[in-house]
């Protein structure tokens, strides 16, 4: 009897950047910290599905931010490729009898990592979701805004600042999106059930990241709901946060793909400017709030996302959000 082969894939030095690409993408941000996705590595190729089971399927039915989430997985395995020396070729919702397959990527020739690309790569690592209020004495300054609307448009999106004059109307919004979703039972079910997560859960919006109420200009969604925030929300009052509106042109499933990969591009971005920031979905989950923000921006254009960036004050670095294993989310 012929000898018996073990049953497992000799792993090649691609395979193994390719490996390394999405244990780093676990640590993309995504609505609701909900990581709806999966990566299925096979002859020196790299796939991202979505997880439908992971869907917030009243506050997102239309998989918008499930597909936006994956787009910045997908763009933090690019960027750790690069930093790696690999050129990272992208084909973006391949096989249209697949929808849950929403990127293939594959490596192409080797070259020298640039200094942006290990500048990215190190914000990864340091990238937060802040969302205490920024202080007023300290601005965010037209260079820095500038990297990061070059970091966006560079994946093919747009940011648009929203102008000082125009933050009542994104007070009204936001305020707006709040009440709307407040009022819907299924709503608030879905975002007890992500925010309000055991000590140990590897998902979902942790109790030691949630900041307590504080006056804003413009209000965030409130993580607490019924329970008390783990995090003082300190002395700023957010008058020093930019509000970014990221914009694609077209508004279909590849686009909202395209927005999380310019979203990923321009948080690390201002990570690397020594900036904080948090997004506001819930701008965007209800029709008449984006529709409002459609209104705001320079040029026509479909808005997936609000960035709220600013100028981090010394303090206690934020918690890091948790993060599923490698092993729950990556196949080889």
């Amino acid at each position: 009897m012929a000898e018996q082969q073990p049953n497992h894939r000799e792993s090649t030095p691609v395979t193994a950047a390719l490996r390394r690409a999405a244990e780093d993408a676990t640590r993309a941000p995504s609505v609701l910290n909900t990581q709806p996705w999966r990566w299925q590595i096979h002859d020196d190729v790299l796939e991202l599905h979505a997880d439908p089971a992971r869907q917030l399927t009243a506050i997102d039915p239309e998989g918008r931010l499930l597909t936006l989430s994956c787009g910045a997985a997908l763009h933090h395995a690019r960027v750790s490729l690069a930093a790696a020396g690999h050129e990272a070729a992208v084909e973006r919702l391949p096989d249209p009898d697949r929808p849950l397959l929403l990127a293939r990527v594959v490596v192409g020739p080797p070259r020298p990592a640039a200094r942006e690309d290990l500048a990215a790569y190190e914000s990864i690592r340091r990238r937060r979701t802040e969302r205490r209020p920024f202080g007023s004495t300290a601005a965010v300054t037209a260079d820095s805004l500038a990297v990061l609307r070059a970091a966006a448009e560079a994946q093919h999106a747009r940011l648009h600042r929203i102008r000082p004059g125009d933050l009542d109307y994104l007070r009204y919004a936001a305020r707006a999106a709040h009440t709307i979703e407040a009022k819907e039972e299924r709503h608030l079910a879905e975002q007890r059930a992500w925010t309000h997560r055991g000590p140990h859960a590897a998902d979902g919006i942790s109790p030691g990241t949630v900041a307590a109420s504080a006056p804003r200009p413009v209000p965030l969604r409130d993580f607490a709901l019924d329970h008390e925030a783990a995090l003082e929300p300190g002395r700023g009052d957010d008058r020093g946060a930019e509000y970014l509106v990221l914009a694609t042109d077209r508004d279909g499933p590849v686009d909202w793909l395209i927005a999380g990969e310019a979203a990923s591009a321009a948080w690390l971005a201002a990570t690397a400017q020594g900036l904080a920031a948090s997004p506001m979905s819930e701008v965007v989950e209800i029709a008449g709030a984006r529709a409002l923000l459609a209104s705001l921006i320079d040029r026509p254009g479909h808005p997936q996302l609000v960035l709220r960036v600013g100028v981090d004050p010394d303090r206690a670095p934020h918690p890091a959000s948790p993060r599923r294993p490698p092993g729950d989310v990556i196949n080889s």
